[in-house]
């Protein structure tokens, strides 16, 4: 009982410091998830979790939705999250997942050091942001925080940035959730697990639209920066725990 309710406080947790900084919620959740469970039941559990965060995210901020941004990024993610959500069960995750979190270290610091660096709003980058980043959160549950370092290097305003970001994850998790059940991931002794999952998606993305509507516009970019480098060790950390 104690782990169960430890598990959902740290869901509720990840969700809210998703819904903030518009990711974290599988980089947080899913190495405590691990703790737990064994990878593929926490790698389920922990996407039906950021489906839900991210949906009531994306309702939270509709109005700031960039259509075009949406569309230039979500569709190579959502293709390749598929590809990467049937390789799950063939590619060991723990290179790639150290790779991503030495690669985000470095371009966070940078950017903190340099916050006058973007990475070109140019229609080749947001493909190339949005395949990669969809390819690794079907292959190892975590892209968010590359969506995030693309997305954030825009300068789009807070509303803008989370609406986007958030609504591009749900088509994500819309398309992988499916094949890793196809693939028979999730014990059925686990589905009980899903509706606390739901609520609690929506409780924490509601929460953390109350704090993103008081966090100054300036130190917005700023924050987002942070989050990424902490997502950064967590994923280091993730990758070797495993």
């Amino acid at each position: 009982m104690y782990e169960f309710i430890l598990f959902f406080i740290v869901a509720f947790i990840s969700i809210v410091i998703g819904t903030v900084a518009g990711f974290g919620t599988s980089t947080i959740f899913l190495p405590v998830a691990l703790f737990f469970l064994d990878f593929k039941t926490a790698l389920v559990l922990v996407a039906i979790s950021h489906l839900s965060g991210n949906i009531g995210a994306a309702t939270f901020f509709r109005q700031g939705l960039d259509k075009k941004l949406f569309l230039l990024f979500g569709v190579p993610s959502l293709i390749l999250t598929v590809v990467g959500a049937y390789l799950v069960i063939y590619i060991p995750q723990n290179f790639l997942i150290i790779f991503l979190g030495v690669f985000l270290l470095f371009f966070s610091v940078y950017s903190l050091l340099r916050p006058e660096f973007k990475v070109p709003a140019i229609k080749r980058n947001t493909i190339l942001g949005g395949g990669v980043s969809g390819f690794l959160q079907g292959l190892i549950g975590i892209g968010g925080p590359l969506r995030g370092a693309f997305l954030i290097s825009y300068d789009l305003d807070k509303m803008k940035y989370i609406a986007t970001i958030s609504a591009i994850a749900v088509v994500i998790d819309a398309a992988r959730i499916p094949v890793y059940f196809s693939n028979n991931l999730l014990n059925p002794q686990f589905y009980y697990y899903i509706p606390f999952l739901v609520l609690t998606g929506i409780v924490g993305s509601y929460v953390g639209k109350k704090i993103v509507t008081i966090i100054p516009k300036e130190i917005f970019k700023k924050i987002v920066l942070i989050a990424i480098s902490f997502a950064s060790f967590l994923l280091i950390y993730l990758g070797l725990l495993n």
